[in-house]
This record gives C-alpha cells, sequence and structure tokens, in this order.
C-alpha cells in the first residue's frame, strides 16, 4: 500500500513551529489547569512530531479505521502531548478543549482515557500499563494478519507505536510484556523511549542506573539510541526499527521541559506547573508570542491538517484492497468483518454444552465450555500464566503460539500474571479477538491495576481464576484466596461469577461473552462439585443464573421461615442444610448467587421476590464475609454470615471446611440460633 506523508519537503522553519506549537500548547493548558506534567511533552515534541507527520497511518475524520497504526502513550501523564497532537491533526479535540484540560466534563483529563475522546486508544496513566497494551495489540495484529491476510492482500498491516518513559521502564509489568515480545518476536511494535534521566522526585540515576540497552537486547528486542531532538535522527531510526523483524525500541536522548530556562532538565519541570513567570520566559526563549495563549499559527495549522486528507487516501486504497480481497474470499471478508465488530456467530449458543451425571469440579467444567465454543467461536484466544493444565484453559488439539506461527487460539502468557493482565487489555483494545487469561485467583492481586482498568475502560475479556478458595486444600494460606471475591467485587463495572455446578458454569460463559461491556472473572474451584439434576428440581438447564441469583430450592408449600443463600461451592452445603430443616417442618429456600452484579441489574420486584426482606437468612461462603450484609442484613438477630475471616491452613479441604464451620451441620445450627429452636 502507498502511504503518502505530508512532511517530506517541510522547510526547517516551519517543522521548527510546528514542533514548538505542541509545546506550548502544552505549557499553557498545564499552567491555565495549575497542574499537569509540561516536561515530557516539551521534550518529546519534536520525536513525536516526526512519528506523527512521516510513519503514523491514521484517519482523524475516522479514527477507529481497523487498519490504522495504534499509538499508545504508555507515559500517560504526559497526555498534553496527545491532545496537542489530535488537535492539530484535526480529531474531535478543539482549543476550548485542551483550554480546559483536567476540568470538570473536559474531554481532556489528567491522563488520557479510552472512549472519552476519538484518537486516545488506551487509558494510560499507571505506569507500565500502555506499555503492556501495546504488546497485546501487536499480538491482536499478528494473529489476524495470520489468519486472513492472503498473497497480495495483507487486510490487517499495521504497527503499535508507543512512547514510553523511565518509569513505565520501571514497573515491573512492563520487564512481563517486554520478555514476551521479544521471546513473540512481534516485528510491527515499535516504541520510543523519552530517556531523559528524570523521574517526578530527582535525577534517574539516583534509582536507575542499569544499562536498559542491554536489557531489551537480552529480552530479543531491536535496540536503537538516538538524539531524540533531532528529527531527521528519530526518523533513521524508525525506518530501521521498521525494517526489523523483532520488537523495537528506540532510546531517544531528550531534554525534559526543553526550552524552560530554569525548569528545563530537572524535575521542576516534570509534574507541576511553570508558572507564569517561567511560562514567559519559556515563550521568550523559544521565539513564541507572549499572547494569545494557546497560539497556533495559520501555517502550522494548514500543515496538520493535511492529515485529515492523507488518513482519507489511507481508508480509500484499504476499501479498494477490501473490495477486491471480498471478491475473491468472501467468507473470510465476511468473518473478519464479524470479528472486527465484535459480533459472535449465529447460533453460538447451542454449543453450550448441558451437564449431567457425576460430581466435577467447576474448573473442568469450565475447560469443556471452554472447548466448545472454541469450534463456534475461533477468535476466543487466551491461555493461562502458566497453570494451563490447573486452569483448564487449553483449546485441546490445537498448537500453542510460537514466534513463527499464530495460527492457533493457544497462548502461553508464563510466569507473568501482571503482563498478562495488560496484554489482555490490549488486546481486547485492538479488536477481532475475545482474549482471555487464566491463573490462580489468589494471584489476581498480580493482575489487580490491569483488572480495574480493564473495567475502567468497558472491555469485554474473561479471566478464568480457578483453585478459588480454602478448597484447594494442602498448598495452605499462600495460595488459598479469603479475601479476593471481595476485593473483586468492589471493583467497579467488574463482573464476578462464582458457579455453584458444571451447568451454572456454563452459564458463567455464556453471560462473559454476552457482556461487552465490562471484563468478567470467572471463579472456579479446584475440588469436585454436585452435578445437579436440574429436571429434578424443577429448573430448566439455564437454571437462572444469568440474573445473577435465583431460587434453587425451597420446600414449598410450607410457610417461608428460613433462607439460606450461597455461591460456589457451598451451594452444596446450604442445599444440604435445607433438605434437613426440611425434613424436620421447616419452611425453607435455597438461593443460589453466583453473580452478585448481575443479581443487583435486576427489577428490584425479582431482587425481592428472591430474597424477601422479612425472612431470617444465612449466607455460606469460603471467603470473608466482607460485603454479605448488603443480601442478608446485618441484624443478627434475623441473619448470619458464615465465612472465613482469617487465613487458612494447609490440609486436605474436607478438613478445613469442617474445622472452619463450613458445613451442612454447622449452617443448620446457627439456623435453629435464629429460630429459637433448640
Amino acid at each position: 500500500m502507498t502511504i503518502p506523508t505530508f512532511n517530506e519537503s517541510l522547510d526547517s522553519t516551519l517543522e521548527n513551529k510546528a514542533v514548538n506549537t505542541i509545546r506550548m500548547l502544552a505549557v499553557d493548558a498545564v499552567q491555565q489547569a495549575k497542574s499537569g506534567h509540561p516536561g515530557l511533552p516539551m521534550g518529546m515534541a519534536q520525536a513525536a512530531f516526526t512519528l506523527w507527520t512521516r510513519f503514523l497511518r491514521h484517519s482523524p475524520s475516522n479514527p477507529s479505521w481497523i487498519n490504522r497504526d495504534r499509538f499508545v502513550l504508555s507515559a500517560g501523564h504526559g497526555s498534553m502531548l496527545l491532545y496537542a497532537l489530535l488537535h492539530l491533526t484535526q480529531y474531535d479535540l478543539s482549543l476550548d478543549d485542551l483550554r480546559s484540560f483536567r476540568q470538570w466534563g473536559s474531554k481532556t483529563p489528567g491522563h488520557p482515557e479510552y472512549h472519552h475522546v476519538p484518537g486516545v486508544e488506551t487509558t494510560t496513566g499507571p505506569l507500565g500499563q500502555g506499555f503492556a497494551n501495546g504488546v497485546g495489540m501487536a499480538i491482536a495484529e499478528r494473529w489476524l494478519a495470520e489468519r486472513f491476510n492472503r498473497p497480495n492482500f495483507k487486510v490487517v498491516d499495521h504497527y503499535t507505536y508507543a512512547i514510553v518513559s523511565d518509569g513505565d521502564l520501571m514497573e515491573g509489568i512492563a520487564s512481563e510484556a517486554a520478555s514476551l515480545a521479544g521471546h513473540l518476536q512481534l516485528g510491527k511494535l515499535i516504541y520510543l523511549y523519552d530517556n531523559n534521566s528524570v523521574t517526578l522526585d530527582t535525577f534517574a540515576d539516583e534509582s536507575y542506573t542499569e544499562s536498559w540497552a542491554k536489557r531489551f537486547e537480552a529480552y530479543g528486542w531491536h535496540v536503537q539510541a538516538v538524539d531524540g531532538m533531532d528529527g531527521a535522527t528519530v526518523a533513521t531510526a524508525i525506518e530501521l526499527a521498521q525494517a526489523d523483524a523483532r520488537p523495537s525500541i528506540i532510546g531517544c536522548r531528550t531534554i525534559i521541559g526543553y526550552g524552560s530556562p530554569n525548569k528545563q532538565g530537572t524535575s521542576k519541570s516534570h509534574g507541576e506547573a511553570l508558572g507564569e513567570e517561567e511560562v514567559a520566559l519559556t515563550k521568550q526563549n523559544l521565539g513564541w508570542p507572549a499572547e494569545p495563549k494557546f497560539f497556533v499559527p495559520e501555517d502550522v495549522q494548514t500543515f496538520f491538517g493535511q492529515a485529515v486528507q492523507r488518513g482519507q487516501q489511507l481508508e480509500a486504497e484499504y476499501s479498494d484492497q477490501l473490495e477486491a480481497y471480498s471478491q475473491e474470499y468472501p467468507g473470510e471478508a465476511a468473518e473478519m468483518r464479524r470479528m472486527l465488530a465484535g459480533e459472535l456467530p449465529d447460533n453460538w449458543e447451542a454449543a453450550l454444552p448441558v451437564f449431567t451425571g457425576k460430581p466435577d469440579a467447576t474448573r473442568n467444567a469450565s475447560g469443556a465450555v471452554l472447548n466448545a465454543l472454541a469450534k463456534v467461536i475461533p477468535n476466543l484466544i487466551g491461555g493461562s500464566a502458566d497453570l494451563a493444565g490447573s486452569n483448564k484453559t487449553t483449546i485441546s488439539g490445537a498448537p500453542f503460539v510460537t514466534p513463527e506461527s499464530f495460527k492457533t487460539p493457544n497462548f502461553r502468557f508464563g510466569v507473568r500474571e501482571h503482563g498478562m493482565g495488560g496484554i489482555l487489555n490490549g488486546m481486547a483494545l485492538h479488536s477481532g479477538v475475545i482474549p482471555y487469561g487464566g491463573t490462580f485467583l489468589v494471584f489476581s492481586d498480580y493482575m489487580r491495576g490491569s483488572i480495574r482498568l480493564a473495567a475502567l475502560m468497558g472491555l469485554r475479556l474473561i479471566y478464568v481464576f480457578t483453585h478459588d478458595s480454602i478448597g484447594l486444600g494442602e498448598d495452605g494460606p499462600t495460595h488459598q484466596p479469603v479475601e479476593h471475591l471481595a476485593a473483586l467485587r468492589a471493583v467497579p463495572n467488574l463482573t464476578v461469577i462464582r458457579p455453584g455446578d458444571a451447568n451454572e458454569t456454563a452459564e458463567a460463559w455464556r453471560s462473559a461473552l454476552k457482556n461487552t461491556k465490562g471484563p468478567t472473572a470467572l471463579a472456579l474451584t479446584r475440588q469436585n462439585l454436585p452435578t445437579y439434576d436440574r429436571a429434578a428440581l424443577g429448573l430448566g438447564a439455564a437454571s437462572g443464573a444469568a440474573q445473577g441469583g435465583y431460587i434453587f430450592y425451597e420446600n414449598a408449600p410450607k410457610p417461608l421461615e428460613m433462607l439460606f443463600v450461597a455461591t460456589g461451592s457451598e451451594l452444596d452445603i446450604i442445599y444440604e442444610a435445607a433438605k434437613t430443616l426440611a425434613a424436620e417442618g421447616v419452611g425453607v429456600r435455597v438461593v443460589s448467587l453466583p453473580c452478585w452484579e448481575l443479581f443487583e441489574q435486576q427489577s428490584e420486584e425479582y431482587r425481592q421476590a428472591v430474597l424477601p426482606l422479612d425472612v431470617p437468612k444465612i449466607a455460606v461462603e469460603a471467603a470473608t464475609g466482607f460485603g454479605w450484609e448488603r443480601w442478608v442484613g446485618n441484624d443478627k438477630r434475623k441473619s448470619a454470615i458464615i465465612a472465613i475471616n482469617h487465613f487458612g491452613a494447609s490440609a486436605p479441604y474436607q478438613k478445613l471446611y469442617a474445622e472452619f464451620g463450613l458445613t451442612p451441620d454447622n449452617v443448620v445450627k446457627q439456623a435453629k440460633s435464629l429460630l429459637g429452636k433448640s
């Protein structure tokens, strides 16, 4: 494909003016907000200008054009660099939007936010996250390219670029993601490293003296170190990076806060406004007019405005190619369009298995569901952080991705939980794939930053968290999640589902795939659970789990005297307890509540019908009891929570459940106490 550029004949005077426009927009915005980070935009303006005007393939009039290059500002504190570029290249971001930087209701928050303004590819700010997101984007691009590209047709063909900082490189998630990117040889991944030797507090060498270049060479990256203040040098480095089969990092030696006479090269320009006096001196130093603020010279605006025409030309050429591809490969073209639109195949739900028979762990049921779905949803791709055999996340009969071939749904993320989380986010952000990742529930702690951002961005991805309680047994308290369900439930827009048997597990996967507005976490057992005869219980195969909670059992027409509610493996405990009370003539109901978030979405009428307020309740869960008051109340005369408000121990799980009171006998005892019966 022809790649038109619009600065090949740019004279140095106009280029310098354009670069200084980027700098001064950032300076004025941060100063007006009286907070922010002017230093990075001032130092990286030249390198970013070179990337955006000579290499980046994008279309400001259609920011979601699928074959665009992705640009990630991993150093999200430098957000005004991105906002300035988006405004100048005529995305839907006005000068008034820049003037309202960091203000209530503005389109220019302190750190870039996905969905908040067109052209922002991912939410960044927590350092290292954008670095990992970019790796995920490059993985998705490579996977889709190998599935759909054909001789003479590169219908998936773009780069992923990022600007990363010292802070990004110091964070552990970046190391994990970089290691995997090097192993997979993601040659269309190119990062510009703002090597300015300054952190927020001080000079970088007071805590960061490793050889970053040797480190990335060891990861298997293509490494260059250049003068980041020289556009021609940066351009040559990007060209060399594009020609290399490895992921690339270009160390750009820059001057943070460039142009500020008294603050450039120091941490004083990193995380605070320059101050009115220093702003005036900076403008004088760079030959910039003192007024008006947010000044964009007309010739600079005209120059940057060419990005719109260039993007439309790129789109037109791509559209022609896609049309020819559709004529020759109609089936592939239709499938690619469906995947990129995030749509599921027709009748995919028919693939969901219905379970009968012997007891089984919900992790095993999840593996069976995943394999059934993979036959009809080929872009359901992912793997595990080196626990595939335990998490049951492998698609049977398919190989694993290798540096040489991505033609498979199976990934090995290695022992890199945090990196996996950030990479999954990038895969989901790219579009075209539905990613999932597995590990033990206890290690969701390692992923928490990435999970939070996935929820914030509303990404469709699935976490397969197994070994979900003390039920994993002998590995002991280091591996037994206790507080993790409560911690995950506390994350807004994260759907947490803890199914009570194999059929609820199938329902959990159904709900996860239908959830297009946020991530879903499945909490699954290591130990076997009964597979319930739904027909015998008067339940359909779907069971009501899609509503988050439902009546699992009730000995009607007895007047309702006691209500038990549980999730996951404790469903069987309360069911057995209920049958004991029912045999003694007590009117009792069992409610399965696998997903609090889905239950909360139901009507008040439905929730009251399932959990009526005036009935004594006991909740049972092999985790901390934090939050259960929402469903059973906090009046200890009418409710009880049987939980584990302490760490576990190393022993067979049956012994642990008995010692910690997670037994039908204890549930019956607590119920009789509430009812005033001996």
